[in-house]
């Protein structure tokens, strides 16, 4: 597979259905849990930590699943989605890098919220910075940072997200 810096939306459903990163590897969730529409940037050895860098960007619209159930009469998308995206931008960067296994979210130090995506917001961005890569005889972890902007205003923050890709 030659490596890219960006994928559009449909390359993202191949991650899902495992043709990307190859079967036993690395995917994404499938819709509607894949919680963003296309990766702008993926690159090593760039972003605040120098260790690597991926951006990605979701398109709000009204009828997104989430804004009927959480919460009726005041639409919100649930945090634990944005918190959940950063887990999959760590694990497919993992991919990318050519880690093998699944992947897997292993947890997150601190979390903080100081805003939301509602129905009026156009795009949410995500910054995942990548601090370090840890390989093991039984898999690799990923160490980051992250990142959600709604309509460029900056809402959410990840500390020390970890994500682990395990082989069989």
């Amino acid at each position: 597979m030659k490596q890219k810096n960006n994928y559009n939306y449909n390359e993202l459903i191949d991650c899902a259905n495992g043709v990307l990163f190859g079967e036993g590897n690395a995917r994404l969730p499938s819709p509607p849990m894949l919680m963003f529409d296309r990766i702008t940037q993926i690159q090593s050895g760039e972003g605040k930590f120098k260790k690597g860098i991926i951006k990605a960007e979701l398109d709000i619209k009204d009828n997104m699943w989430f804004f009927d159930c959480h919460f009726k009469s005041d639409p919100v998308m649930p945090g634990c989605l944005g918190l959940d995206a950063m887990w999959q931008l760590v694990g497919f960067y993992l991919g990318w890098m050519g880690e093998p296994g699944k992947g897997r979210a292993l947890g997150v130090n601190s979390v903080r919220f100081t805003g939301e995506v509602i129905k009026k917001v156009k795009i949410a961005t995500y910054e995942v910075n990548m601090k370090k890569v840890l390989k093991t005889e039984g898999g690799t972890v990923g160490f980051a940072d992250g990142t959600l902007k709604a309509d460029d205003k900056q809402i959410y923050t990840a500390e020390n997200l970890k994500v682990g890709v395990y082989k069989q």
